[in-house]
């Protein structure tokens, strides 16, 4: 592991001694989770962002609402 030096506002510095404190663990395991945390959301942000741009364009231009009806009635019609 590195070891970093961080600075933070007296309130953010409060909030995590007592954030620690109230779930056992140290400031710096407050800070790695954290981290951890923000880390996740971004990489899955960037796989959404890449799944829309991989489907970008693939709709044939119509408006999706009546090519669902459409399907749902030749599924009532199928049913029958």
């Amino acid at each position: 592991m590195t070891r970093t030096v961080i600075s933070f506002s007296e309130d953010d510095k409060h909030w995590l001694d007592d954030t620690a404190a109230r779930q056992g663990i140290s400031m710096a395991e407050v800070v790695r989770r954290a981290v951890k945390h923000l880390r996740s959301e971004e990489e899955a942000a960037l796989r959404f962002k890449d799944l829309l741009e991989q489907t970008s364009g693939i709709g044939n231009g119509v408006d999706g609402l009546i090519t669902q009806k459409r399907l749902r009635d030749e599924w009532e019609r199928r049913s029958r």
